[in-house]
């Protein structure tokens, strides 16, 4: 089989594996810039593809710990239905309560974790406020239809401001034993996205 790239221009037979830039011809093509030896150039760097690919979105650290932790305090839990709306990380059917534990970045958080990239800052802005507005109607959601919400947010269990491990605990079992519909643990505000900033 022969690898073309977007120059139309065949590759050495030698050429092995093919450049992720060129796949076999199915008459579609991608929309990469060809270098002077016809490869295409990679958009991303090689760093910055390592980086963003071992960002997890699932059994990060943060959730580890407290799934650990209410575990060990014998409280039973199903991780990340995808029955519910937003999937939460740790979903308890029999009380009607989910738990998600948010990255403060990610979620865009106002604590000491979050800061503003000083690269691509349209981007940025867009991705987290979108992720923030998703956020909102996902509690909604889960509001409408019975169940209690409990976020906890990284910085409640990482840096310097995070609040012991046992006690950050403590606040999910209270909130699991009360009756208060929603809740969070760790610093209450939410960055605000303006066109200014």
């Amino acid at each position: 089989m022969r690898w073309w790239c977007r120059s139309s221009k065949p590759l050495p037979v030698t050429w092995s594996p093919p450049s992720p830039a060129c796949w076999p011809w199915t008459g579609q093509r991608r929309s990469l810039r060809c270098g002077a030896s016809g490869l295409a150039e990679a958009a991303i760097s090689d760093a910055r593809r390592r980086n963003m690919a071992a960002i997890r979105g699932t059994n990060t650290k943060p959730e580890l710990v407290l799934r650990r932790g209410l575990h060990a305090m014998g409280l039973r839990y199903r991780l990340h239905s995808r029955s519910l709306p937003g999937k939460p990380d740790l979903v308890f059917p029999g009380r009607r309560t989910v738990i998600f534990v948010n990255g403060c970045f990610w979620h865009g958080h106002a604590c000491h974790l979050f800061k503003w990239p000083k690269t691509r800052a349209d981007f940025w802005r867009t991705k987290i406020g979108g992720n923030i507005v998703r956020d909102q109607k996902v509690r909604a959601a889960l509001a409408a239809v019975g169940w209690r919400v409990l976020d906890v947010w990284e910085c409640a269990l990482k840096g310097r401001e995070r609040q012991p491990v046992d006690d950050v605990l403590q606040q999910c079992v209270a909130f699991l034993e009360s009756d208060v519909a929603t809740a969070s643990i760790g610093h209450p505000q939410t960055v605000t996205i303006s066109d200014d900033a």
